[in-house]
């Protein structure tokens, strides 16, 4: 997993925003800013959001894990926001149901076998309820990237 780009550039802490779409075209524009993603990406992980779901009803604080297909990719990386007031993001696999989010895991990754290994590890975290209560109230970005680095084996 080490060819996945993160580190404090790509945390973003206390966002202030009023819906799921603002969340991820903050986090988006934060990603193509870095040259991670092309231009396309915050309108298709949006289109993507509205389709399919990612929301999820975690013990402690919902989590959302944003993506969309790999040709919008230019390099993988995470983006990672806690936001400053939950909003509602639709719950994976349900049609209309939502789920109030904290923790914004927006991945922007270049192949699909990349993306399948980093949802399974994602999901061992999203068990952990004291890791996410943790990064929903840390403020260091330095103690966040080590928390994640080291839960999702990354480099650096």
């Amino acid at each position: 997993m080490s060819e996945i780009s993160f580190d404090e550039t790509l945390i973003l802490i206390d966002l202030q925003v009023d819906s799921y779409a603002e969340v991820l075209k903050f986090m988006a524009a934060n990603l193509h800013d870095k040259g991670f993603v092309k231009e396309s990406y915050a309108a298709a992980v949006i289109a993507r959001e509205q389709k399919f779901a990612t929301g999820l009803p975690t013990e402690g604080c919902g989590v959302a894990i944003p993506h969309t297909d790999i040709e919008h990719v230019a390099k993988a990386a995470i983006c990672f926001g806690i936001l400053k007031k939950e909003v509602p993001f639709g719950i994976m696999g349900e049609e209309t149901a939502t789920v109030p989010v904290k923790l914004v895991f927006m991945l922007a990754m270049n192949t699909a076998h990349t993306q399948l290994e980093l949802l399974q590890k994602l999901t061992q975290i999203f068990q952990e309820r004291e890791t996410l209560n943790c990064l929903a109230n840390e403020k260091s970005k330095a103690k966040i990237k080590d928390i994640i680095s080291r839960k999702l084996n990354l480099a650096g």
